[in-house]
């Protein structure tokens, strides 16, 4: 049971790492799951458009792609993010970077608890669960 966090061809520095691993473990208990292995890769917009043509056949930018691992109740997975599109988006949705960066890091881990965002409907549903993990972080 482990939450790793690495970057590749960038130069990021996570703060807070075990308030983070703490606040994601707690997500994943709330939603009646169990960690497993949850790998966290901060990577460049390039980096991360390579892995969304490979692996997804999308020629487009994106923050976070999520590989979903989840053997029933237990939740694995990886998560890459762009760091050049969360401040990006962070200056267009007028937020801090931080705060931009949680809520991207906690929508990959929803996706592996089971959360869609595809339709109107699920996106809302995603929102919500966005907003209130990120309530939960600000009490640990």
């Amino acid at each position: 049971m482990a939450i790793h966090f690495a970057q590749t061809e960038i130069i990021f520095k996570l703060k807070n790492k075990q308030v983070l691993k703490t606040w994601i473990k707690k997500v994943i208990e709330n939603e009646k799951l169990n960690l497993g292995e949850i790998a966290y890769t901060f990577c460049s917009d390039d980096e991360l458009l390579k892995i969304n043509q490979q692996f997804l056949e999308h020629d487009t930018y994106t923050d976070i792609i999520t590989f979903d691992y989840r053997e029933g109740k237990v939740v694995n997975g990886e998560i890459h993010i762009s760091v050049d599109r969360v401040k990006e988006n962070a200056e267009k949705f007028k937020t801090t970077f931080e705060l931009e960066l949680h809520r991207v890091m906690i929508h990959g881990v929803l996706h592996i608890c089971g959360y869609k965002d595809k339709s109107k409907l699920h996106k809302e549903e995603m929102r919500k669960k966005e907003d209130s993990s990120l309530k939960l972080l600000s009490t640990i």
